[in-house]
């Protein structure tokens, strides 16, 4: 049996994820980079099987869910940003040195009470980034979480309705399984 409004439906859902999910990563701030480029679907029909596959880079599911951090009161004031994540910081800090770069080219500087830039390195800034990121996690952005869930959430009926438009066509057509 040919099952093409079933395979245009789901092609249609995996489009609408990876273009929200795009989407998404450009309001957080985040679009042209590694992660925004690495978004896309496969979808693989095996005689009556489909096998539909997001892909992105690795670090995705972490920007997605967040992390929960080590202790909190580690910092002043410090709170716990992903309180629900499967995924935590134990023992390994993120990498610090990735983190001082990405200072640098975005020159965040340290500011005393006033508000005035204090002195203090990138290599120091990378530190004090590794610190808070251990101890408070990084918060969740749900950018493909989303849209993958209300995306789901409308495909049931839609592939019922394909299901029975391909069953409908093999009928008419004479087709055999």
């Amino acid at each position: 049996m040919d099952y093409t409004h079933l395979e245009e439906v789901l092609n249609k859902y995996a489009k609408y994820v990876v273009q929200q999910a795009k989407s998404n990563l450009t309001k957080a701030g985040k679009g042209a980079g590694k992660l925004y480029e690495s978004i896309e679907y496969t979808l693989e029909t095996e005689s009556e099987i489909f096998l539909l596959d997001f892909l992105m880079e690795n670090y995705g599911i972490y920007v997605d869910e967040g992390v929960r951090g080590a202790n909190p009161s580690l910092i002043n004031a410090g709170v716990q940003k992903a309180p629900m994540s499967r995924f935590s910081y134990k023992s390994k800090m993120p990498p610090m040195q990735v983190l001082a770069n990405w200072a640098k080219a975005k020159n965040i500087r340290f500011r005393n009470a006033k508000g005035q830039y204090a002195k203090g390195s990138n290599r120091s800034m990378g530190f004090a980034l590794q610190r808070s990121i251990f101890a408070q996690g990084i918060k969740p952005s749900y950018f493909f979480s989303k849209p993958f869930n209300k995306g789901l959430y409308d495909l049931s009926e839609t592939m019922l309705e394909a299901f029975a438009l391909d069953i409908e066509d093999a009928i008419i057509l004479g087709q055999k399984k």
